[in-house]
């Protein structure tokens, strides 16, 4: 049989077949537009995400035997908020992950309602980010819309819904709505009358590996697909890109250098950051995990190459970057403010250290070297847990580059495995899928046989050494410069 597993990202869809064996057939990607309405919004229109999903899987399936298709699922970015009217119909642009109007609203839940509240109704505080806030946002700034709401969805449960017709979530993407009491895998009544929603308004809620529903027989019927194809939950990008690394079970960890950056550790057991510096999410495995956030991991680069340089070409300047350990430029990567472990939708990105005889290659290192000393912070958290951690594995676009990884190893000072197939989201959403069809009997099961580690990157006891200096300089300059950044914006 086959499967197919979506990405849905910010920037992209990425779809992709797998056999039952876990082989890849074939992956396409389709872009759509993000627009960014006011300084600091970020929005997408979901009927975009569909238009593209469609005709991606399409395209994705129309060389191989689509009888087979057996099932479909899911990995999207989380947090954002679509609100479907009494047709189902999309209400306004989504709100996305990383749009940070919600700041007064976020302060409203954190300081009015308490974080200690916060924490007891749905294991974590309120961020900028989250669905909560911006559903606030909406009742005070667009009453009109607000009235109008039958159902509230994530969005790629918009997807399942379009495929399906089901109104649906899972437990890991609903994690991040502060709507869930997350150790109880329920919606928080609490969080819910804070609201001001009712549970009716909120999408049925399933493991990420369970089956909400068949193919809608006219959509079976215009992509040539079996109408028995089973329509898995799916689960966050974070969590399906785990599941895509064979991050489940217990005391795995996974770094994500995509568009955002995560430092992903999975959990048997519940668990709570007592300083809410780490996200306390359900995981697509039917656990738990902890997860460290950054708002600009490889978008910092692409921002800096892209906008600023003016080239293409990454590689080649990676190519110049030789000194590692040595560079006196810093970089704070807070392109879109920053979540974990700041909370500060204020924060911005900053170079320090700049002299006369400061070079290119300085400071294209000094971004890629910002990110990873970013993730770190997460890491600190972590250890101050007393969860130790030796090895990682890491997925998204930034782990294609050598360099990167090398630094990510010396900086965190852990072993970084690298797998054969680095498809992240969108490996994990076929693999949710397969397991929805009894392919495999559990998503461990599933990724013990397909996930494969082909390579070992190890920390250099010398080079790890003088980045516990940088580090060490790094992380002063945040608390040095962060009143700064409330009085610049």
């Amino acid at each position: 049989m086959l499967y197919i597993g979506v990405d849905l990202g910010t920037s992209a869809v990425k779809l992709l077949l797998m056999d039952a064996e876990g082989r890849i057939q074939k992956i396409v990607s389709r872009e759509y537009p993000l627009s960014f309405p006011h300084p600091g919004w970020s929005e997408q229109n979901p009927e975009d995400w569909w238009r593209e999903s469609l005709e991606g899987i399409k395209e994705l399936t129309a060389e191989c035997d689509k009888s087979q298709v057996a099932g479909i699922s899911f990995g999207g970015q989380m947090h954002g908020l679509v609100i479907l009217d009494e047709q189902d119909k999309v209400i306004r642009p989504a709100i996305l992950w990383n749009d940070g109007r919600t700041g007064k609203e976020t302060e409203y839940l954190n300081q009015v309602i308490g974080r200690e509240k916060l924490s007891e109704y749905t294991a974590n505080i309120a961020f900028a980010g989250f669905t909560a806030p911006k559903i606030l946002w909406v009742r005070e700034h667009e009453p009109e819309n607000f009235k109008r709401i039958r159902k509230i969805m994530l969005p790629k449960d918009y997807l399942a819904y379009k495929l399906s017709g089901v109104h649906c979530s899972d437990m890991s993407d609903a994690s991040g709505m502060l709507l869930l009491d997350v150790k109880n895998r329920c919606w928080s009544k609490e969080m819910l009358d804070i609201c001001g929603i009712s549970e009716e308004q909120m999408p049925k809620l399933f493991e990420s590996y369970e089956t909400v529903g068949t193919l809608r027989p006219e959509l079976a019927e215009e992509l040539g697909l079996p109408a028995s194809c089973k329509i898995a939950a799916g689960a966050g990008d974070n969590a399906a890109a785990a599941v895509g690394t064979g991050t489940v079970g217990d005391g795995r960890c996974n770094i994500s250098l995509g568009t955002s950056g995560t430092i992903f550790i999975s959990s048997r057991a519940f668990g709570v950051d007592p300083h809410n510096a780490l996200h306390a999410f359900a995981h697509a495995d039917g656990n738990y995990h902890l997860m460290g956030c950054m708002l600009s991991a490889a978008s910092c680069n692409k921002w800096w190459l892209d906008e600023i340089i003016g080239t293409g070409d990454y590689a080649k300047e990676q190519e110049k970057i030789t000194k590692l350990g040595e560079n006196h430029v810093f970089f704070l990567p807070y392109l879109m403010g920053e979540r974990s472990p700041h909370n500060n939708p204020d924060a911005r990105g900053t170079f320090i250290g700049l002299t006369m005889d400061t070079t290119r290659a300085d400071m294209t290192q000094a971004v890629l070297e910002g990110v990873a000393f970013a993730i770190r912070d997460s890491f600190e958290v972590a250890k101050a847990l007393g969860i130790q951690i030796e090895r990682t594995k890491i997925c998204g676009g930034g782990a294609k580059s050598p360099l990167w990884k090398k630094m990510i190893a010396n900086i965190l000072n852990i072993k970084v495995d690298v797998i054969e197939a680095e498809e992240g989201p969108a490996l994990g959403g076929a693999m949710l899928a397969a397991v929805a069809n009894g392919e495999y009997a559990s998503v461990e099961e599933a990724a013990e046989r397909i996930v494969r580690v082909v390579d070992t990157i190890e920390p250099e006891p010398e080079l790890a050494a003088k980045y516990e200096e940088k580090y060490g300089k790094f992380a002063k300059i945040y608390p040095a410069v962060k009143e700064l950044f409330t009085e610049i914006i």
